[in-house]
C-alpha cells in the first residue's frame, strides 16, 4: 500500500475497490450496502479499518459476533440497534458494539449512512438471529420496529 492513497471522491479512496456488503446476499438480509477495506492485514496492525455505505433507506445484516466493533459515523444521518436499545447516529459518533450483541445499521430515507468500523483481523463469522432469537428482539416494540431481518 502507498503512503498516501487519496480520496478521489467523496468516501472513494485511489485503488481501494468497492465491494460487496456480503459475499453471498442470499446469506442474510440487507439493502443498498457496500464495504471498503481501507486498511488491511498488509500493514501488520492486527486490525481491519473498512468503510461501510448504506444507501438512502437501506440497512445492514441484522448480527452478532464473538468480536468487538468500534464504529466512527462519518456521513449522513441513521438509527443503530446495539443490543436492547436503538439509538440514532449522526457524523462523528461513536459506536461500540461489544461481543454477542446484536446490531444493525439503518440509513435515514433522505442520505446514505456511512461509517468506519475497526475491527480485528482474526474475527469470526456473523450469526444470524433463530426464530427464538427473533421471537425475543421482537417482544420490544421500538425494535420490532426498527430491525429487518
Amino acid at each position: 500500500m502507498n503512503s498516501i492513497v487519496r480520496q478521489r471522491e467523496p468516501f472513494r479512496w485511489d485503488g481501494v475497490p468497492l465491494l460487496a456488503y456480503k459475499a453471498d446476499p442470499a446469506e442474510a438480509r440487507f439493502e443498498g450496502v457496500t464495504r471498503q477495506v481501507l486498511f488491511g492485514d498488509a500493514l501488520e496492525l492486527g486490525v481491519e479499518l473498512r468503510y461501510f455505505e448504506v444507501a438512502a433507506g437501506g440497512h445492514t445484516t441484522l448480527e452478532q459476533h464473538e468480536h468487538v466493533h468500534a464504529v466512527m459515523i462519518v456521513r449522513g444521518v441513521g438509527r443503530c440497534l446495539v443490543g436492547d436499545k436503538v439509538h440514532e447516529v449522526a457524523p462523528h459518533d461513536l459506536v461500540s458494539v461489544p461481543p454477542h450483541t446484536w446490531h444493525q445499521f439503518r440509513a435515514s430515507d433522505h442520505e446514505p449512512l456511512g461509517f468506519l468500523c475497526l475491527v480485528r483481523c482474526d474475527r469470526d463469522r456473523p450469526r444470524r438471529p433463530d426464530a427464538g432469537d427473533l421471537e425475543r428482539l421482537r417482544a420490544d416494540p421500538a425494535i420490532a420496529a426498527f430491525i429487518r431481518a
